[in-house]
């Protein structure tokens, strides 16, 4: 009977955890759309919004961290259950950095506010930002349902995301070299597809973390990339 309990007490640790960092992952995701939808309307108050939201996402990561080594230390979790216990702490740590990227997205709303900039560009950005936050989504959906397929999808999708950030640097850069006028603005731009770039890159992560759970091995397959930014600007121009 004392084991039963013991048992029980340990499930509803593992599934606490496993809720504040499922919570965390949708406050990520709306605010990842919510950075989108401020540039695009041009509103600074929902950009602020995002920004201070990032806080309560910071939050969460220490309460999970903090949980992370209570039921560590009072359960002493084995295999499967560490495997669990550790990939949600992994898990938080991807999310609170994909937190981080949607305050940043947000900062530079207040500086692409002053300029009337590109909007083809900014369409681009938003293709980007629609892939990035179903990654995202699908990600924390594989693992909630232990979908190896769905999370092997995920990471596959990245690919996506990288030929759509080339395309908007080509052009960034295209602007840049035709009017130095639209350095300032198109900088910005860059920074802020850099980020969405970059949260793809985290749920891909995430998806390996998923598959990590279920077979206890990580993904030893190289994920194919494609940033041509380090390329310098005559073979951009001539490519």
């Amino acid at each position: 009977m004392k084991t039963e309990h013991i048992s029980s007490a340990f499930d509803a640790d593992l599934e606490h955890i496993q809720a504040l960092m499922l919570r965390m992952g949708g406050l990520v995701e709306t605010a990842l759309h919510d950075a989108m939808t401020a540039l695009q309307q041009g509103d600074l108050e929902l950009a602020e919004r995002v920004k201070a939201g990032d806080r309560v996402i910071d939050d969460l990561e220490l309460e999970i961290g903090a949980e992370v080594e209570r039921v560590i230390a009072l359960r002493a979790p084995t295999a499967g259950d560490l495997r669990t216990v550790l990939s949600v702490l992994t898990m938080a740590s991807t999310l609170e950095r994909c937190g981080d990227y949607a305050r940043n997205m947000a900062k530079r709303m207040r500086v692409l506010e002053q300029f009337r900039y590109a909007s083809t560009l900014n369409g681009t950005l938003r293709r980007m930002s629609r892939v990035v936050e179903s990654m995202l989504a699908d990600a924390l959906d594989a693992y909630v349902s232990r979908d190896l397929d769905k999370a092997r999808d995920v990471i596959d999708r990245d690919l996506e995301v990288d030929q759509l950030y080339n395309s908007l640097f080509r052009e960034l850069l295209t602007h840049m070299m035709e009017d130095p006028r639209t350095i300032a603005p198109a900088m910005h731009l860059h920074f802020i597809a850099k980020n969405i770039e970059r949260v793809g890159d985290h749920a891909t992560n995430l998806s390996e973390q998923a598959i990590y759970l279920v077979t206890g091995e990580r993904p030893d397959d190289a994920r194919p990339k494609q940033d041509v930014t380090s390329l310098n600007l005559s073979d951009l121009r001539d490519g």
